[in-house]
């Protein structure tokens, strides 16, 4: 690939090393699903963080194609020194971008999960109503899950249960099904 590698070929590399990065903090010593909000950031890859960095902004030289815009994505996570330092807006933005070259539903439901972190459950809950309207992701558990609980985060409790519920009928992994049934535990009203 002399004398440059393609841009997307280097936004790919960036890719992977910012989703390796943080694979030792996706989940606990049981194997359940920590949140990245929640992930011990200092159990983050900096090595693999620094190396893709610079590769990011590389593949943002021209246009940036679909790995370029998922990287910069990633890259705004790994960056924030705390969750709550993530540029939401940002984030949002780079969605837009990648809303606008690489239409899907998956990219659209990413961009409402993004919406909501920015500006709050309500308007990413229409996002993802307006996707669930559409039926591509019906089956796809996660559409579920991110209503389920943008609901609860509301207050809707009941609404929020079946989606949980809903999400659960569709979920194949098991670290992910028994992540889905604290919430939906979450949900019901003690006993007694």
């Amino acid at each position: 690939m002399a004398p440059q590698p393609p841009a997307e070929a280097t936004a790919l590399v960036a890719l992977m090393l910012l989703h390796d990065s943080r694979r030792d903090a996706r989940l606990d010593e049981r194997g359940d699903v920590v949140l990245l909000e929640d992930q011990d950031r200092r159990r983050w890859n900096g090595q693999q963080i620094a190396e893709a960095l610079p590769l990011v902004e590389e593949a943002f030289r021209g246009a940036p194609g679909p790995f370029a815009l998922q990287a910069a994505i990633a890259a705004q996570h790994c960056q924030a020194a705390r969750a709550e330092d993530t540029d939401w807006p940002q984030i949002v933005r780079l969605y837009d971008l990648l809303e606008r070259l690489q239409p899907s539903p998956i990219v659209s439901l990413n961009r409402a999960v993004a919406v909501a972190m920015a500006d709050g459950p309500q308007p990413a809950l229409a996002l993802i109503d307006a996707l669930a309207a559409a039926g591509d992701l019906d089956d796809y558990h996660l559409l579920h899950a991110a209503r389920a609980d943008l609901l609860r985060r509301m207050g809707s409790t009941v609404e929020a249960a079946k989606s949980y519920g809903r999400a659960l009928a569709l979920v194949t992994n098991d670290s992910e099904r028994r992540f889905l049934e604290r919430r939906l535990r979450e949900t019901q009203p003690p006993n007694g």
